[in-house]
């Protein structure tokens, strides 16, 4: 019977959703693995998210619902969440996105099928390379972290033991990378993940999430995770360094990119740029070059290597080409 079951917690982080909001929680109460309790995190919205998560509360009784005074950004939201479960396994569900009625059902059976400490799933509307179903020992899932195949990068579509996210909850130091590392140390402390390919869970990639917008300080702490993870991995997991330095790389092009597009002032674009540049000469190698899957990729992780004047420069040619194309 299904209150035989062990209960999951559910943790939604939730900002400025309102649009979203319905639809990702009506995902959840349709689930078939109905021993679950749905803790809503309000992070300071300012649309009618709030007051959205208080009508779901109304009306059904296995919804928590927490509202912040200040925005503190999705690992507070995440972590005040995890403190405040009850279950005896944790899963992250981002309250723009939805899933399939059955994706808590099948991460459970999954990961009690295999004996897991951590089962993951497909997932569509992202770039994922997928692979069949498998169980890893830990190294083996920190290397598939590493290289993203099967599974990404993101907390969610995942059914984790509760005792490994109090353990290691996510570092509120960070705001941009901050998934890989929580799924890093979680990989790091696991005895086996297991995955299976169905595609549950459904991403939904919106031009007004933190991935689009530009650059600031908070998102350069990305710069910092990637630090962390390759030093330790390094030591603990060699044989997944140059998958994380690839990582960084691309974080670090991506980030010069959306700096150049945000149309900032020189000297500032200038500023984000050196401290991307200097990221991106601590992880560069050849191997690491080589896992590049995409050429803008490549040549934007030379450019950077080259320096923050010669990225800046090819940016300003790039963009006058652009325009003079769409002339």
């Amino acid at each position: 019977m299904e209150q035989e079951k062990p209960m999951i917690s559910v943790i939604v982080p939730v900002y400025n959703v309102e649009a979203w909001i319905g639809r990702c929680l009506d995902s959840i109460l349709a689930q078939t693995y109905e021993n679950i309790e749905v803790i809503l995190i309000n992070d300071a919205s300012s649309d009618e998210s709030g007051r959205i998560c208080d009508h779901y509360a109304a009306r059904d009784g296995r919804i928590i619902v927490l509202h912040f005074s200040e925005n503190r950004g999705p690992s507070a939201a995440r972590n005040e969440g995890i403190r405040r479960a009850h279950g005896a396994f944790a899963s992250f569900i981002d309250s723009d996105d939805y899933a399939e009625p059955c994706l808590l059902e099948k991460l459970y059976d999954n990961l009690l099928e295999n004996g897991a400490d951590v089962s993951a799933c497909g997932a569509d509307g992202i770039k994922l390379k997928g692979g069949p179903p498998g169980t890893f020992s830990r190294s083996e899932a920190v290397c598939c972290l590493a290289h993203g195949v099967p599974f990404n990068h993101v907390p969610w579509g995942k059914l984790y033991a509760m005792e490994l996210v109090k353990k290691h909850p996510f570092d509120e130091r960070y705001f941009y990378s901050e998934d890989l590392l929580f799924l890093y140390e979680i990989l790091k402390s696991s005895n086996r993940v297991s995955y299976l390919p169905d595609r549950l869970y459904h991403y939904v990639n919106r031009e007004g999430s933190q991935v689009h917008s530009g650059v600031d300080d908070r998102k350069c702490t990305a710069l910092l995770v990637h630090d962390k993870i390759c030093r330790d991995a390094s030591v603990h997991f060699p044989e997944a360094l140059f998958g994380f330095q690839q990582i960084a790389l691309d974080t670090n092009t991506r980030l010069a990119m959306l700096a150049v597009e945000a149309n900032m002032p020189s000297g500032v674009l200038y500023g984000y740029l050196k401290r991307l540049c200097q990221n991106t000469r601590r992880h560069f190698s050849r191997n690491a070059l080589m896992l590049c899957q995409e050429k803008k990729v490549t040549a934007a992780a030379l450019l950077l290597y080259a320096g923050a004047s010669v990225f800046q420069e090819a940016a300003r040619v790039y963009g006058q080409i652009k325009r003079w194309k769409g002339r």
